[in-house]
């Protein structure tokens, strides 16, 4: 007999493979073989199905002990952690934009940043803006591969070849930017690796600019670059 955990973690499954428009009760069923009919014993809905994965999701970041690594590095480590998580599941952006995300896990993680950026010296209103504006340079600094993967799950659910489209959108891409010289310049180094980690440098400079605004009795010296 099917738990309602089993469906939540198999509606992951499907989401991983083919986005929020891939998933519907039936292709769920087919997932676990069994009858799309059973799905609505334990969820009622398709979006409420979608609000339960993306909680799921959201068990998968690791809380940081703020208290041994001290705030700046705590709140890093959950800024990691929510990248990585937002990474693996492209499909979460798409979602956030068209449900509201709730539930104990998605509670759990927005307890732990409260709780980082008030050790550090914030106010509550404080911590809550620190909390949203690390929340979503996260988000953003996912939206690129993000949007990736959820291209090539469209692809896949067309049945389109995969590697002729992106040489085909590669080529586009590069025609459009020989228009400008900026762009044209870094053309020749598009597969170079690029120095330093994108990410890792936006994180740290947000999270100095929060550290800024605290009193100097609170700045976290030592953790971070």
């Amino acid at each position: 007999m099917l738990t309602k955990e089993q469906i939540v973690r198999a509606a992951v499954e499907v989401l991983d493979a083919e986005g929020v428009n891939g998933l519907n009760m039936r292709r769920l069923g087919t997932h676990l073989g069994s009858a799309a009919s059973a799905m609505y014993h334990y969820v009622k809905s398709k979006d409420k199905l979608v609000v339960l994965a993306a909680d799921y999701v959201f068990g998968e970041i690791p809380l940081p002990d703020t208290a041994r690594v001290g705030w700046r590095e705590a709140a890093a480590a959950l800024a990691r952690g929510a990248y990585a998580m937002v990474v693996r599941h492209f499909w979460l952006i798409p979602a956030m934009s068209t449900h509201l995300i709730y539930g104990p896990n998605k509670a759990r993680f927005d307890e732990q940043s409260l709780t980082v950026y008030e050790s550090a010296g914030f106010t509550e209103g404080e911590a809550d803006q620190a909390a949203a504006t690390v929340l979503m340079f996260v988000i953003g600094a996912a939206q690129g591969e993000a949007a990736q993967a959820a291209w090539r799950a469209r692809l896949r659910r067309s049945g389109a070849d995969q590697d002729k489209e992106l040489r085909e959108v590669t080529a586009e891409v590069f025609e459009i930017a020989r228009a400008f010289p900026r762009l044209r310049a870094r053309i020749g180094s598009a597969t170079a690796s690029p120095p330093g980690d994108p990410f890792e440098f936006g994180l740290q400079t947000l999270l100095a600019g929060l550290e800024s605004r605290l009193p100097p009795r609170h700045h976290d010296y030592g953790q971070g670059p």
